[in-house]
C-alpha cells in the first residue's frame, strides 16, 4: 500500500501582511501533516492477509541496552505473497527478534530457523476482514476530528488577530476561507488512505 507523500500546504495571498499571517499558520497546516503521518503509520501496522513489513513499525529489540526498531538491525523482506523474512545482520540479536515479536500485537508466531525469522501470515476469515475495516474506520474517523480540531485553532487564531486589529475583516473571511480549503483536503486525503487500507483488507 502506497501512502502519498507530505506536502505542505501554501496559503496564497498577495499583501505583505498576509504572508506573515501565512507564516504564522504554518504550524497548523503541519499538525495537519502529523495527523496524516500518524495515521499511515497505523494503517501500516494492521496486518491484512499478505505479508507487510510494516506490522513491524512498532516491534522494538533491547539491542545494546537501547529499545531498537527492528528495521534497523535486520533486513525485512517478503519472500512470497504471505511470508514475511527478517534477516538480523548479527545472528546473536534472533532471540531477541524473536522475543519482541511474542510480546508485540502483532498476532502471529515466529519461526525462528537459527539463520533468519519468518513470520507467516495466516488468511483472513471474512470476519476477521470486517473487524479490520471497522478499526480502519475507527482510526480514519478519529484524524479526521483532529483535522477539525487543527481546523478550529487556526480560525480561532485567526480572529483574535482580527479582533486585536492585526488584520481586517476581509482579511479573515479570506483566511476562514483558505483554511476550510486545507481542513477538505486533508479529509479527502483521509478518505483515500481508509478506501485503500479498505481494500487492502477485503483482497483475497
Amino acid at each position: 500500500m502506497k501512502f502519498s507523500e507530505n506536502r505542505l500546504y501554501i496559503f496564497k495571498f498577495t499583501e505583505k501582511k498576509e504572508d506573515v499571517m501565512r507564516e504564522q499558520l504554518i504550524p497548523y497546516n503541519e499538525k495537519m501533516e502529523k495527523t496524516i503521518s500518524v495515521l499511515a503509520n497505523d494503517f501500516a501496522s494492521i496486518r491484512a492477509g499478505r505479508a507487510n513489513p510494516g506490522v513491524l513499525d512498532r516491534v522494538n529489540v533491547e539491542y545494546y541496552g537501547s529499545m531498537t526498531p527492528v528495521n534497523q538491525v535486520a533486513a525485512i523482506s517478503v519472500s512470497e505473497a504471505r511470508i514475511l523474512v527478517i534477516q538480523p545482520w548479527d545472528r546473536s540479536c534472533l532471540k531477541l527478534i524473536e522475543k519482541a515479536i511474542n510480546a508485540s500485537d502483532i498476532g502471529i508466531p515466529p519461526q525462528n530457523d537459527g539463520v533468519c525469522i519468518r513470520l507467516v501470515f495466516p488468511p483472513l476469515t471474512e470476519e476477521r476482514r470486517k473487524d479490520l475495516c471497522k478499526t480502519v474506520a475507527k482510526h480514519s474517523e478519529e484524524a479526521k476530528v483532529n483535522i477539525r480540531n487543527h481546523r478550529r485553532d487556526a480560525n480561532d487564531f485567526c480572529k483574535k488577530q482580527q479582533k486585536d486589529k492585526i488584520i481586517t475583516e476581509d482579511d479573515l473571511k479570506d483566511l476562514e476561507k483558505e483554511i476550510q480549503k486545507l481542513t477538505d483536503d486533508f479529509i479527502a486525503r483521509i478518505e483515500k488512505l481508509a478506501a485503500e487500507k479498505e481494500k487492502e483488507i477485503m483482497e483475497i
